[in-house]
């Protein structure tokens, strides 16, 4: 069961005097982050709105959202991060859920035992880790925590951050990712390109997501292969507070420009196939908002990530690109 720390959220509103909030969380905490703002509205009497667009981490919290509704303060609920707040009326509130890791644990010491494993988790199931490791060692797996780094706390990933992992995988023989998330634990191998198992204890099952993320590699460097012949390039800014990278756009701008190559820029707020076929005169594009929207989505023409982008820099230059996500972080 996820519990919200909704005694950190009382305490906030309590000391800064609040007249109305705003609670956003990612989508599968949503009936719960209902559940608070209704506490919220009975116990102070101030409006509590649910901000229910879609959030991905802290590139994602829709402050923007929060100060049109003239909120004093908003909750992002569930991605917990090593720092109390990233703004001034943002608060990180963290979200833990208190399932079992116990018997899918057992279950992985009969196939990883004898091995060198990286063990890494996702904010919701970080408090188990520990936990998971005495047990793994007991059954004969050698375990190691890789160190926190920027927003990262020890053996915490992100959907494009990897630092604990990365940080070991010289020594790892695989990774053991914590929770039910196919995404980040397929990030996790993309970036060690290292075996990589999801201990699932939801469904009470190991699963390992190399070969998936291997598929997502080789779209993705197909991708790179079709921009390479691209003579317009399209590059996007995304609006998103945490995804404003225009340093980086127009990096990639006079890059491209010097390779001979056509460069319009475009920001959008949500980056999506339908969005960019309504532009016309591009052969490829590039987004420096999220990794992710290119690697695991699909999309009519070429839509590079940053690390996509400097591979196909590379490719122009005729250098080579292997290794191109194996960096700790993809932006």
């Amino acid at each position: 069961m996820i519990k919200i720390d909704e005694e950190a959220i009382f305490k906030e509103i309590k000391e800064r005097k609040a007249v109305s909030v705003a609670l956003n969380a990612p989508d599968g905490l949503l009936p719960k982050v209902q559940e608070t703002a209704l506490k919220i509205m009975k116990r102070f009497g101030i409006p509590a709105y649910v901000l229910a667009d879609t959030t991905w981490g802290s590139c994602d919290l829709n402050s923007n959202g929060a100060k049109v509704l003239a909120a004093d303060v908003l909750f992002n609920i569930g991605h917990t991060i090593s720092l109390d707040t990233i703004e001034k009326n943002v608060v990180m509130i963290d979200a833990f859920d208190d399932i079992s890791f116990e018997k899918i644990a057992e279950k992985c010491v009969n196939i990883l035992k004898g091995k060198t494993i990286s063990l890494i988790t996702d904010s919701q199931h970080l408090h188990q880790i520990e936990l998971v490791k005495k047990i793994l060692e007991t059954g004969g797996i050698n375990v190691k925590i890789g160190k926190g780094k920027g927003q990262l706390n020890d053996g915490q990933v992100f959907g494009c951050e990897f630092y604990p992992a990365s940080e070991i995988k010289e020594v790892v023989d695989a990774n053991v990712f914590l929770g039910q998330s196919n995404f980040h634990a397929a990030g996790i191998a993309l970036s060690t390109n290292k075996p990589t198992y999801v201990l699932d204890p939801y469904f009470n099952e190991i699963r390992e997501v190399t070969e998936f993320a291997n598929k997502l590699q080789r779209k993705a460097t197909l991708a790179i292969y079709k921009a390479s012949e691209a003579k317009t390039f399209g590059i996007i800014v995304g609006l998103k507070e945490g995804q404003l990278s225009k340093l980086t756009a127009l990096k990639f701008k006079r890059e491209l420009e010097k390779e001979g190559k056509e460069v319009q820029l475009f920001a959008l707020t949500n980056i999506t196939n339908e969005r960019l076929q309504n532009i016309k005169g591009i052969d490829a594009f590039i987004q420096v908002a999220c990794p992710r929207i290119s690697i695991d989505n699909q999309f009519d023409k070429p839509l590079l990530s940053t690390p996509q982008a400097t591979a196909l820099l590379k490719i122009l230059r005729n250098e080579s690109i292997d290794g191109y996500l194996q960096i700790p972080h993809w932006l």
